[in-house]
């Protein structure tokens, strides 16, 4: 009997919210309550394009057409710019994802007509059996799989079985509409058959049932517009929070999230910063250090006051968006001094950017 593969597809119209002053907690608190997402425990994938020559194609990735690593004047980093539409951007190896993991991106859409706002374009995750064929499956996406369509008007979910679509819904909602030039920060969360995917602060799908168990998913793919792709995440697991502070005595962050080089939060740590405030609240008599810790780039002496000044910002989060007693939370930062992994790619040095929570 032929097996029946799920796909799903989901065609996505994001909004452009105004971006939150990183340190106005109390809108972190106000806006961004129900935003539930928490990054994956262990960072697997990491690509900042830091490493790679300004015009070069990225390393990690492969494609069938045209891209290159570019700056952009009005977000700072490097960026990914897909410079040909019907091109097809892919990851260079295939992945091993688990039952559980987060995908995360920055991108900016960019518009196909200087005249119009048409800013289309798709991000997937796929299972297939050839992940190193760049158009195999390109129709359905690779086999089975998930796609992401970032349309500026609409977005649809299509759920796929061998092909056919089972279920398909549209939500043209005018107050999720994307605008071009305009960063985004998408953030994809699955576990086990369910999938969450939000733009910034906004959920746009929780699907229950969106991912096949009869498949390992293995690839992720960019195609059908130009837009700039930049902060590519991909983590396992989801932090179980309570048992490393309070049993373990420790829990290592990797959900706090700061602009380039300051000790601003970013509104998409909003989510972690709420679970940690959470469990303070139900142990009145727990009391923690904060502890952040950089990479190795740069000056290590800035490196050192960035992460003590990134420590004590976390604590200013809890104490004046949670109400968090600022006498139980002690703050520190090591800089690069404490590595838990080399200092050699950008993976390894996502694994050293993090934050620590100690119990006292």
């Amino acid at each position: 009997m032929k097996k029946r593969f799920m796909a799903v597809f989901l065609l996505l119209s994001l909004s452009y919210c105004s971006p939150l002053p990183a340190q106005d907690n109390d809108s972190l608190t106000r806006i961004y309550s129900k935003f539930d997402f928490i990054p994956g425990e262990k960072v697997f994938f990491f690509d900042d394009f830091a490493s790679d020559n300004i015009g070069d194609f990225p390393a990690l990735w492969n494609t069938n057409g045209s891209g290159e690593v570019v700056t952009y004047g009005k977000y700072p980093g490097k960026w990914l710019k897909i410079t040909n539409p019907r091109c097809v951007v892919t990851l260079l190896d295939p992945l091993t994802l688990p039952e559980n993991y987060t995908i995360e991106f920055d991108i900016v859409p960019q518009k196909h007509l200087p005249a119009n706002n048409n800013t289309y374009y798709a991000f997937y995750l796929i299972s297939t059996i050839k992940p190193k064929d760049i158009l195999y499956g390109l129709a359905r996406p690779g086999g089975t799989g998930i796609k992401l369509s970032f349309a500026y008007n609409q977005y649809f979910a299509s759920y796929y079985a061998d092909g056919t679509p089972d279920v398909k819904s549209i939500n043209s909602d005018a107050a999720i509409r994307q605008q071009g030039e305009t960063k985004y920060h998408i953030s994809i969360w699955v576990q086990k058959q369910r999938i969450r995917v939000y733009q910034d602060e906004v959920k746009i799908f929780d699907l229950a049932r969106a991912i096949s168990d009869k498949v390992k998913y293995n690839m992720i793919r960019f195609a059908e517009g130009t837009p700039l792709i930049g902060n590519v995440r991909i983590a396992t697991g989801l932090p179980d929070m309570r048992n490393k502070l309070i049993t373990e005595g420790k829990l290592v962050s990797y959900g706090i999230y700061f602009d380039v080089n300051s000790d601003k939060l970013k509104p998409q740590s909003a989510g972690t910063l709420k679970e940690i405030a959470g469990i303070l609240t139900d142990n009145p008599e727990l009391k923690i250090r904060i502890v952040g810790h950089t990479d190795a780039d740069g000056n290590d002496a800035a490196n050192l006051d960035l992460s003590k000044r990134r420590a004590a910002s976390v604590k200013n989060a809890l104490v004046a968006a949670y109400s968090i007693e600022a006498a139980r939370i002690e703050t520190d930062g090591k800089g690069e001094k404490e590595p838990v992994a080399p200092n050699d790619n950008g993976t390894n040095k996502a694994l050293n950017r993090r934050v620590e929570f100690i119990k006292l």
